[in-house]
């Protein structure tokens, strides 16, 4: 094939989500391994101004984008990651937000039952989270929510936010990696006695519910302070 017959070719597949896709993914990959870029697979950004929707896939900023590409690095060489204690994916491509799946508990432990007999009746063994970044990260803390199964106990609050100091701007610490967070949101499920809530209606679960729970999550914390547990519990 001459190289005409190739541009035209790529150009007519250009419109081929699969192909966008498959991109998308080489150019991660190189990013993320410092490899160099084919000119052919290079992701052009969109034309026009971007809005809030595109911007954490495409723009954000520089900081927070090496910081959260540091962070996917370190993951993908984690002892838990590795070892399948959780699985993790961009969301939409976008380094904004992700996808964490926790797949492995204390085995001791009443959630860890669940999740095997959650994989028996529905056939999903893990607890979805959605993790999602501003630009001024690792400043700010990633905003993290329980997307599915619903749960009671662990400190799982109404939407699925999570009440963790940690996750606040009070608790939180730009030195924090993201597998320290996570686990961290394994141990502090176990410690609260978290279970699944079988049965119960999935839509009891969103961005808007979690995020008004959040924010009253603080304004509690920020006059009463943080319960402190005793050293037994962790």
């Amino acid at each position: 094939m001459d190289r005409e017959s190739y541009d035209a070719e790529l150009s007519t597949n250009n419109s081929n989500p699969l192909l966008q896709q498959m991109k998308r993914l080489i150019c991660y990959l190189c990013r993320l391994y410092n490899l160099p870029q084919h000119p052919d697979v290079e992701m052009p950004l969109p034309a026009g101004p971007i809005n809030q929707e595109q911007k954490g896939a495409v723009s954000g900023s520089t900081q927070a984008s090496d910081r959260l590409m540091k962070g996917l690095k370190q993951i993908y060489r984690s002892h838990g990651y590795k070892t399948g204690i959780y699985d993790v994916e961009l969301v939409n491509d976008s380094l904004y937000e992700w996808h964490i799946k926790l797949k492995m508990v204390d085995p001791d432990s009443p959630l860890h039952s669940d999740l095997q007999v959650l994989k028996e009746k529905e056939g999903v063994d893990y607890i979805l989270l959605n993790f999602s970044y501003k630009d001024n990260f690792p400043f700010d803390p990633p905003f993290v929510r329980v997307i599915s199964p619903v749960l009671s106990g662990g400190y799982v609050l109404g939407g699925g936010a999570l009440c963790m100091e940690l996750l606040t701007k009070q608790g939180w610490s730009s030195a924090y990696s993201i597998e320290s967070v996570i686990m961290q949101i394994i141990a502090t499920l176990v410690e609260g006695k978290a279970r699944v809530k079988f049965g119960a209606k999935t839509n009891q679960y969103n961005l808007a519910k979690a995020q008004e729970s959040y924010e009253y999550l603080v304004q509690i914390h920020e006059k009463n302070g943080w319960y402190t547990p005793p050293k037994k519990y962790g």
